[in-house]
């Protein structure tokens, strides 16, 4: 019988090549981090376009974030046991359908209902479109490449939805900047059906940890909204302190309920080689400065420079380019001189990027303040994303490959709300001490400028971090099994075993 025929005789389904496999799954992942950036800029639009007060423009921001971060471990999880393509699927389609009534909403309280479903979408697509991408690549320098392609559209989708952003709040208003990620979504969940084939699924097997699975979603919603609600009251407001401690409670009350679980929601096998836990650290070290990133530097274009919201999101091109460009170098920096020194590398480039832009004033001007750091910056970020990606799923078991695409971009999400509430506050504070002696947008960019250098502070230690921890897990990894016995000495110890 002819290869080309299935047992009924018909002709078999032609299987897409990898290319365009990776190429569907990166655009999901584009359009997440899309919708994650492309608001920032239209923020006064909406605020005066949907009749909403100074609490309900943060959580038009706050909402997504919020359902996002605190339900990513949740969405890892399930399409390990139900099927990642299924997933992606499903979340691919909340997300359109709630991207769309963001910008049909009509009042405030829809407007951030939607923000919130579109990041219980988010929240599934991320963590399934990053293992399907891992099991289409499993090892060598496929996979190498396919991580270069991930941090590419991860930061040209950042900084893309800035850019967008300012160009259809522009050109036909706030509600297009959602109608757009909707179409977006849409075509990606037709190339998601049409390229990625059904025998890409989950692991079926053990059993959801619906416990567990409770109560560290409920620890991350109490930690990201009382680290959002922060960069706002204050850190001594009793909200804050409130969520904060609940936060803490659940999480010491998860960590209790995982050591006794068969199944539990983040099971130690994960953790067996020992660098997925470097990953995560510095995962979440990286994410505390790259979200705060893209929140500072379009105000001091708008605020300071005087910048419009379209000179604004085009200013955030070269970033982009910067980071399209390390990204696709980071696989051949790494093999050349190897994974520690180039995470090392990238993590101290950023850092004078950074250290660079806390040098703004307020008599600047984009192409002597802003260009030369962007890139810098944009240069650093690519390649530390990539290579901190690859450590924190390297040896994943295969069924928990979704679950670790959760748990990395759970450190991140949190990391970031960490780093952006903490440098808020502090800006917020040298702002506000500089006020009595200094003209307003001397104390605003004051604020700016120690925003920037502590975020170079962090990547430095980061850099340093890494370091120590790539070399313990390294030494993990490779020291020798202990020596089985064999023969009589076995027997002897067994019955030394038995007779304990």
């Amino acid at each position: 019988m002819n290869a080309a025929r299935t047992q009924k005789g018909r002709a078999a389904p032609r299987v897409p090549r990898p290319g365009a496999v990776l190429a569907a799954l990166a655009a999901a992942q584009f359009t997440v981090m899309l919708a994650t950036s492309i608001v920032n800029v239209a923020l006064p639009q909406i605020r005066a376009g949907a009749g909403l007060s100074d609490g309900g423009t943060t959580w038009v921001v706050n909402a997504y974030g919020l359902a996002f971060g605190a339900l990513l471990l949740a969405g890892g999880r399930v399409a390990d046991l139900l099927g990642r393509r299924r997933v992606l699927i499903a979340g691919l389609a909340l997300f359109a359908v709630a991207s769309l009534a963001a910008g049909l909403a009509a009042s405030p309280g829809v407007l951030i209902a939607a923000r919130a479903f579109q990041g219980f979408g988010a929240a599934a697509i991320a963590p399934a479109s990053l293992a399907l991408a891992m099991a289409l690549f499993p090892s060598g320098s496929g996979r190498g490449r396919a991580l270069g392609v991930w941090g590419a559209v991860s930061g040209a989708g950042g900084a893309g939805g800035v850019l967008l952003g300012g160009a259809l709040t522009q050109a036909w208003g706030w509600p297009w900047i959602f109608h757009s990620v909707a179409v977006g979504a849409a075509l990606v969940l037709a190339g998601v059906v049409a390229l990625v084939p059904r025998t890409a699924a989950g692991q079926r097997a053990g059993r959801f940890d619906l416990l567990g699975t409770v109560t560290v979603t409920l620890a991350l919603t109490c930690l990201v909204w009382g680290l959002t609600t922060a960069r706002g009251t204050g850190w001594a407001d009793a909200r804050v302190l409130g969520a904060l401690g609940a936060a803490a409670a659940l999480l010491t009350a998860f960590a209790v309920f995982e050591r006794r679980r068969p199944d539990a929601l983040i099971p130690p096998r994960l953790f067996t080689t020992g660098r997925v836990a470097a990953g995560n650290v510095l995962m979440a070290l990286l994410g505390s400065v790259w979200i705060a990133l893209f929140f500072f530097l379009p105000l001091y274009q708008q605020q300071v420079l005087g910048s419009g919201p379209l000179a604004t999101g085009a200013g955030q091109l070269p970033l982009a380019a910067a980071h399209v460009l390390g990204a696709s170098l980071a696989p051949r920096v790494s093999r050349r001189i190897g994974a520690t020194a180039a995470v090392t590398a990238a993590l101290l480039t950023e850092a004078a990027g950074l250290l660079w832009l806390s040098r703004i004033s307020t008599d600047g001007s984009y192409a002597a303040d802003v260009l030369g750091p962007s890139v810098l910056v944009g240069l650093g970020l690519s390649v530390a994303f990539v290579q901190l990606t690859a450590l924190a799923v390297d040896g994943v078991p295969p069924q928990d490959a979704g679950l670790a695409g959760g748990l990395v971009n759970t450190t991140r999400q949190v990391g970031g709300a960490i780093g952006l509430a903490a440098l808020t506050t502090l800006a917020g504070s040298v702002t506000a001490h500089a006020a009595g002696d200094r003209l307003p947008l001397e104390a605003l960019t004051a604020g700016y400028r120690t925003a920037f250098a502590v975020s170079s502070a962090v990547l430095a230690a980061t850099a340093v971090l890494a370091l120590l921890l790539n070399r313990r897990a390294g030494a993990r990894a490779t020291a020798p099994a202990p020596r089985r016995a064999s023969g009589p000495e076995a027997s002897r110890l067994s019955r030394l075993r038995l007779n304990r």
